[in-house]
């Protein structure tokens, strides 16, 4: 029914202004990366655990599954601890931009992962973000760090969103993502104590705002958004999510734009390279979606 389909588009775009929102909840809580990330991690593994026992959800894996889990989590909790600090580094517009060169690292990852061969046309869009990349870097050179950053945490991202495409492959994603959000604590609290810091009174010291934030972060933008990521995909083809998805550097940095005025608005030279970037992301979307089809309808034919 079109009043249906609708709603469910409605809705994924909802999740994917939810996804931009977190960067700007990023910009609004004020302690460091590291603790941000902890708390992100633990309140939604809270929240996931909650989910999974109200659903009775079989949690039971191999050893080697859980070891497999614990690498990916510490890969996912270094993601959001380089991209929180990024926007700290910089702001949320320059994180974003970089965040959305993730596709060009999934071409050169994705290849050794499923053992298949670098497409011409990944070559040539990659070329294209890299020109993005240096139209940003070289107009906003103040935020060197901020850019390093954004770009090691888009490869970090790319890299356990593959892991986790194998992972899909023999394992419940609510599963996956419970044990990843665990070991990610458990990384996150081992660094702490090793660095000589401690959880004291002082570490739970936290303002209102923050923990209003906090809990906003680790419920609507963590364990809603990944839960309704995966449920819509029920409604809408797989090719439409990730397209939607590639947005969210739109939506986030328009958000950031509409509420810190002062500190996002960038040079002409960076939304010439943000929109080479993103424009590239979509036609890449496009070509992979393009290019399954007639595989698929090649077989059909044979």
């Amino acid at each position: 029914m079109p009043n249906a389909k609708l709603k469910h588009y409605l809705h994924l775009h909802f999740l994917v202004i939810i996804a931009g929102f977190t960067a700007i909840l990023g910009e609004l809580i004020t302690i460091g990366a590291l603790e941000l990330v902890w708390y992100r991690m633990a309140m939604a593994g809270i929240l996931m655990f909650i989910y999974i026992k109200v659903i009775r959800l079989n949690i039971k894996v191999s050893k080697k599954a859980l070891l497999q889990f614990f690498v990916a989590g510490i890969i996912i909790a270094l993601h959001w601890i380089t991209f929180f600090e990024a926007i700290n580094q910089a702001n949320v517009s320059i994180t974003l931009a970089m965040f959305s060169s993730g596709a060009f690292f999934a071409s050169l990852i994705e290849p050794v992962f499923f053992k298949r061969r670098i497409l011409g046309y990944e070559i040539i869009f990659g070329i294209i973000v890299i020109l993005g990349v240096f139209l940003i870097t070289s107009s906003e050179m103040g935020y060197i760090n901020g850019i390093v950053l954004g770009l090691l945490s888009a490869l970090l991202s790319t890299l356990f969103a593959v892991i986790n495409g194998l992972f899909i492959e023999k394992h419940n994603a609510t599963v996956i993502s419970f044990y990843e959000f665990i070991s990610g604590v458990f990384f996150i609290t081992v660094f702490i104590l090793l660095t000589g810091k401690s959880f004291n009174a002082e570490f739970f010291m936290l303002s209102n705002s923050d923990w209003v934030y906090l809990f906003i972060l680790a419920s609507v933008c963590t364990a809603y958004a990944f839960i309704g990521s995966v449920d819509i995909m029920r409604y809408i083809s797989p090719f439409t999510v990730i397209l939607s998805y590639n947005l969210e550097p739109i939506y986030g940095i328009v958000i950031a734009i509409l509420l810190f005025p002062d500190t996002e608005k960038m040079s002409p030279q960076f939304y010439l390279g943000a929109i080479l970037i993103m424009v590239t992301v979509v036609f890449d979307a496009i070509f992979k979606n393009y290019k399954r089809r007639r595989i698929k309808s090649n077989s059909i034919t044979n």
